[in-house]
């Protein structure tokens, strides 16, 4: 068996949730909201669009890479506050598929991004992008495949209004991104465990700590505890500590990462600039 370069490409961009804000300032796990990229196949696939998007959209730029696809797990502020401010949309010589699958009211994909980017809240709305965008608009569960040999599933996340993850799937690796969402202490998800399954990474919101969760029950957010035990249900071997409290200083978040380590080595803290590369599997003949 030969292990070929990577198939899969983890970057984050921003890892903070509700509000691009830290209580140290610089922070080494940053301020920048959510957004990661998976470069899988050579094929960009984008998620979400938090302040964090501001930075990697110049990077596109500048590596001259001009069609990709968006992926939104859900329209809070905190996972879109950057979509206005992505360059690729205003560059004509970008193609760009964005995606939603927690429609609310009714609204389509593209109904829910204008209705984001509007006065009095926005000065200039969709039209002022210049890509070729296509809106998709979907439901979870649904299966995407943005590229060849790419396969994507979604899974609906117990959140307020609604959010969606994303399991990716090419080259023989898995990685699974799944943001805000609030477990039930004591309770098994066998829907989740059964999503993420096998994956070689999950991303996971570990927004508060167990000890934390009594006093934020209803936000919508879940634990690194959680995420422990998800992984071991599910057998994964890395998880992505992700969606940072803007409450939690640096020293906080430092122990939280220890102590997730100590009892699942596989952990690691998400920040701007953590990078995994996943390479190939290869048959066995």
């Amino acid at each position: 068996m030969t292990i070929s370069p990577a198939a899969m490409r983890l970057e984050v961009w921003g890892a903070r949730g509700s509000i691009p804000a830290a209580p140290d300032d610089p922070s080494a796990f940053g301020a920048r909201t959510a957004c990661v990229s998976i470069e899988a196949l050579d094929r960009m696939l984008v998620f979400d669009a938090g302040t964090g998007a501001i930075a990697l959209g110049n990077r596109l730029m500048a590596e001259g890479r001009r069609e990709f696809d968006l992926f939104l797990s859900h329209a809070h502020y905190d996972h879109v506050m950057g979509l206005a401010y992505f360059a690729p949309l205003y560059d004509p010589a970008c193609s760009i598929r964005i995606h939603a699958g927690h429609m609310q009211d009714g609204k389509d994909c593209r109904e829910l991004l204008a209705d984001l980017l509007r006065p009095p809240f926005h000065p200039v709305g969709l039209e002022k992008f210049k890509a070729r965008i296509d809106y998709v608009t979907f439901r979870p569960g649904d299966e995407l495949v943005p590229a060849p040999g790419i396969r994507m599933r979604t899974h609906e996340l117990c959140h307020p209004n609604g959010a969606v993850g994303y399991r990716v799937e090419a080259g023989g690796r898995t990685i699974v991104y799944a943001t805000d969402h609030e477990h039930v202490p004591g309770r098994r998800d066998a829907a989740l465990e059964d999503f993420v399954r096998g994956a070689d990474v999950l991303v996971f919101d570990t927004t508060f700590t167990d000890a934390e969760m009594p006093r934020y029950e209803g936000y919508g957010h879940s634990s690194n505890e959680e995420g422990v035990r998800l992984c071991r249900r599910a057998g994964v071997e890395r998880l992505v500590l992700f969606h940072h409290s803007h409450k939690h200083a640096d020293a906080e978040l430092a122990r939280i990462e220890a102590d997730t380590q100590s009892i699942f080595p596989g952990a690691i803290s998400a920040r701007p600039g953590l990078r995994i590369d996943l390479g190939m599997k290869a048959d066995r003949d």
